[in-house]
């Protein structure tokens, strides 16, 4: 009998943690796959990357890849990921956050990491509530929709964390979706070999929790669709209003430019 085929970025992960547990149709299993189609596609050597992750569905890619990872605490990811580079700067390190995890109790850290320019790689996957706690309104979650805490809608603006990453001096930040997988995995190989800090948010569907309230629909095809639509370039957003800007997903790269990295001690480590 001819041997079953093996995907060849099997060897990225860690298959004594299998299964996962992410939710049929979440995103995540597609962002782990970006991932490491884009390391695959760069030749980068994964055991040689430190993953961290902290509490969220997103939190939990890095415990399924070949690397060694750190889980802990909600929204720490950047002060760990800062500890890491100061006491090791040759090590590569990539974050993987979730808008909740990132956004709002990590909120502070991701402005700072920012302003600083530390040397790391954040893949933001933005599903646009608290999705593993049970679908609550989140940072992100657009206005009006319903959540489980907001039943009659959000009456809150959403952040833009792209922009909000980009004022506090991220030299690196793209936006894309988990609809557009060709796209995303060439986004998140050159945050990969940028120095300096690199965020990419992915728009995700999370059709267990986001898609049932607000969507009305437990379909990830459903959720994906409603991504593609409301998703726009930066050419076509410059035609919107701003209101109707406000109710779409501009994609592309915003920000790629190269300044000294963070070295602890008031010290930035200068190009030689």
């Amino acid at each position: 009998m001819e041997e079953a085929k093996v995907n060849p970025l099997r060897k990225g992960i860690k298959n004594d943690n299998l299964p996962h547990f992410f939710c049929p149709g979440c995103g995540c299993g597609q962002v782990l796959n970006f991932f490491l189609t884009a390391i695959d596609e760069l030749g980068m050597d994964l055991s040689k990357f430190v993953g961290i992750g902290g509490v969220g569905c997103t939190a939990r890619i890095p415990v399924y890849l070949n690397v060694d990872a750190l889980h802990g605490v909600h929204g720490r990811t950047l002060a760990w990921a800062t500890g890491i580079k100061l006491a090791s700067p040759e090590i590569p390190v990539v974050i993987f956050a979730g808008d909740g995890d990132l956004a709002s109790i990590g909120g502070n850290h991701l402005i700072h990491a920012a302003r600083r320019n530390l040397d790391v790689t954040v893949i933001l996957v933005n599903n646009l509530n608290f999705a593993m706690t049970g679908g609550q309104v989140a940072p992100t979650t657009p206005g009006r929709s319903v959540t489980m805490t907001t039943p009659y809608g959000s009456p809150e603006p959403p952040f833009d964390i792209c922009e909000v990453a980009i004022a506090a001096g991220a030299t690196h930040v793209s936006r894309q979706t988990t609809a557009r997988p060709v796209v995303a995995i060439n986004a998140i190989k050159k945050a990969l070999q940028h120095k300096g800090f690199s965020l990419v948010e992915i728009i995700s569907q999370c059709p267990t929790q986001f898609g049932r309230y607000a969507l009305k629909s437990g379909s990830p095809l459903r959720s994906l669709k409603w991504i593609e639509e409301r998703s726009v370039t930066q050419s076509q957003a410059q035609k919107l209003t701003p209101e109707e800007r406000r109710e779409k997903f501009v994609l592309g790269q915003f920000v790629d430019i190269q300044m000294p990295v963070y070295a602890g001690s008031s010290v930035y480590e200068r190009e030689s």
